[in-house]
């Protein structure tokens, strides 16, 4: 009994063994076809039968490789975890902790995918990709919190419970979008064995007369099939689409090819395929057309490269010959993949070599002058932890792209992005000397720009200009009664919203204007150092106003003589004159008087907020300032010693 016992046990070993090999074999066969999806389920069949401790370097290699499926699902929590099983069992790979740290950056946990990529380094000092990643962790790192003016959004009406994904603007009408999708209602229905979702079709949607995007539909015609098409371009004219579309055969690996469809009544024949290269081997998708329609841009994974997926173009015009690598300032290591040409000399493509956030990144790629490409990472939120991918641009900086951020499934999903205009903002008050409205004043500003732009102040004296970063203004403030002030001013080149104050103090034509800040030693004519700002914007004032005389009178408190006082007074009056002609203003617009102490101020609002002790029209006189307090009385006299100008002449003419 025991021995029959024995016998049976040990036959069901063997066909456990005997199936888990099978399995395996199966597995590996589906990984090598692409079929990651199918592959994954049973990798993960054959890993949870493996229990003995025998088994351990089975589980490792096993572990490895169901990281590599979800990683290629863009599921990358499970990628990590199951890379950690890997290095937990020794897998002896020593590339698994650079899986590991990519699939971590890809979950956006950047300080644990930074000390994988460093540990990685240690093994592999002068890994690109190694490298790159640990830059693009640290980068991660220092931008949290700093995201660019970028507003990114979902698009409820272009994405289903599947995947959507690679959205593209048929026209410049920029009133029907193209994309990719794998919903429920896609042609045939078979499952992709890559994925697991049906298998992509190409949607359309269009606007209504209101501007509105409707429920997507098919497109027309015969381009949909039972496989896989999607990610697309068009011709200048619309009448070509460019699309990717699989390659699926039992005897070879699954791959894609570009092919060509043409538009006619709103309907899209067959696809044809495009011819590239007598490479039947190699990859070949995601076409973008030049805007010219001279350059069919792609990616593929065809020798020559710089490693991974590679952006290739070739001249649609002369194929033979042509066909070019985008070279190292593009490609790397890693995958690019995704291209879109803007303009002749601006493309946009997804990679996951250069420094980025983590799986695919969005990057703008320049042409300099010397004939390489300046790479930028469009930084957050654009780019995300996951993958980016796949855009198209509208109406200036606005328009769609791809990316499976939030979908732990790793599902794609389309989302608008748009780069808000500047808010650079200039506004202020335009006020006389007592600090109230000046009615009806115009503000004219005036950009090295070109620009030229009036306003007419409110009637509480506001005003408001929108402005350009980096431009340089001059500013003028005018009204009827009352002396022009002109200031000048630059908006930075901050990239960020921004609002500057500018206040205009206009001085009156029909009443004395006291000069503040203008000082002399105690019973001198000496101005002061101090005084040196007042005098200088008194001096602008008559650049400002080229066609004004001016009385600059001096007044002294009530202590002293009056003959005292007056000589006084005329030599500070004519200290401050000096001072003018000595800044460039002409004698002839200038006259110097001394009034001592024989015009005591009158107390306007200004001065009647600034010292509520005294009532609005109060004269201070020597009579009256002898009724108040000592300290009292010395603000009054302080009050009366003062210098203002006067207005005399506004026709005057330089001969």
């Amino acid at each position: 009994m025991k021995k029959t016992l024995y016998i049976l046990t040990l036959l069901l070993s063997i066909a456990l063994s005997s199936c888990g090999g099978a399995k395996l074999a199966t597995a590996n066969e589906q990984m090598e076809r692409g079929e990651y999806f199918d592959a994954s389920k049973t990798y993960r069949k054959v890993y949870n039968k493996l229990t003995k401790r025998e088994d351990r370097p089975l589980r490792g290699e096993i572990a490895f490789k169901m990281g590599e499926c979800y990683s290629r699902l863009n599921m990358n929590a499970r990628a990590s975890a199951a890379y950690q099983n890997a290095i937990r069992y020794a897998y002896p790979d020593s590339t698994t902790l650079l899986r590991l740290a990519c699939s971590q950056q890809a979950e956006g946990k950047y300080p644990a995918a930074l000390k994988s990529f460093e540990d990685y380094l240690k093994v592999d000092p002068d890994n690109k990709i190694a490298l790159n990643g640990a830059a693009g962790c640290r980068m991660a790192i220092a931008a949290k919190g700093s995201p660019t003016r970028y507003v990114v959004k979902t698009n409820k009406i272009f994405n289903s419970r599947r995947a959507d994904f690679s959205p593209m603007y048929f026209d410049s009408s920029l009133d029907q979008l193209y994309f990719t999708t794998t919903n429920e209602k896609v042609t045939g229905d078979h499952r992709s064995e890559i994925t697991g979702m049906k298998k992509g079709d190409i949607w359309m949607s269009r606007k209504n007369e209101r501007g509105e995007w409707l429920k997507p539909e098919p497109v027309e015609g015969e381009l949909n099939t039972d496989m896989d098409e999607g990610i697309i371009s068009f011709s200048p004219d619309g009448s070509t689409m460019y699309l990717t579309k699989a390659r699926r055969s039992p005897s070879s690996n699954t791959g894609v090819e570009i092919y060509t469809s043409s538009r006619s009544d709103a309907k899209w024949s067959a696809p044809v395929k495009l011819e590239i290269t007598a490479d039947t081997l190699s990859n070949y998708g995601h076409p973008a057309v030049s805007p010219d329609g001279q350059w069919l841009y792609f990616t593929s994974d065809m020798p020559g490269g710089m490693g991974g997926r590679d952006l290739w173009r070739i001249n649609l015009k002369e194929r033979a010959g042509s066909l070019e690598n985008m070279g190292e300032f593009i490609n790397t290591p890693g995958d690019e993949m995704f291209p879109y040409m803007r303009t002749d000399s601006i493309l946009y493509f997804a990679s996951n070599g250069h420094p980025g956030f983590g799986g695919l990144d969005l990057f703008k790629a320049t042409l300099t002058p010397s004939g390489g490409w300046r790479v930028e990472n469009m930084g957050q939120p654009v780019n995300s932890a996951a993958d980016d991918f796949g855009i198209t641009f509208g109406q200036g900086e606005s328009g769609f792209f791809s990316s499976n951020r939030g979908d732990a499934r790793g599902y794609d999903h389309i989302f608008s992005f748009e780069l808000p205009a500047l808010k650079i903002l200039i506004s202020g008050y335009v006020l006389d000397k007592d600090e109230e409205p000046v009615p009806n004043a115009v503000i004219r500003i005036v950009g090295n720009d070109g620009s030229n732009r009036k306003e007419v102040a409110r009637t509480d004296g506001t005003f408001q200009f929108p402005l350009q970063r980096g431009v340089k203004y001059v500013m003028l403030a005018g009204a009827k009664g009352y002396l022009n002030a002109k200031q000048e001013f630059q908006a930075d080149d901050a990239e960020e919203d921004a609002e500057y104050n500018v206040d205009f103090i206009l001085a009156s034509i029909n009443k004395p204007v006291v000069i503040d800040n203008i000082f002399y030693d105690f019973d001198k004519a000496t101005l002061r150092p101090e005084s040196k700002t007042a005098l200088d914007e008194m001096a602008q004032i008559m650049r400002d106003n080229p066609n004004i005389t001016i009385e600059m009178a001096a007044h002294t408190d009530r202590k002293g003589s009056e003959e005292y006082n007056i000589k006084l007074s005329q030599r500070r009056a004519q200290s401050v004159i000096d001072y003018l002609i000595e800044s460039g203003i002409r004698a002839d617009r200038l006259q110097a008087q001394g009034y001592g102490k024989s015009r005591p101020k009158t107390i306007t609002k200004k001065l009647a907020r600034e010292y509520p002790q005294f009532e609005e029209g109060t004269i201070l006189t020597p009579e009256f300032i002898e009724t108040l307090d000592e300290a009292n009385q010395e603000i009054a006299d302080q009050i009366n010693r003062r210098t203002e100008f006067q207005v005399l002449s506004i026709d005057y003419q330089m001969y």
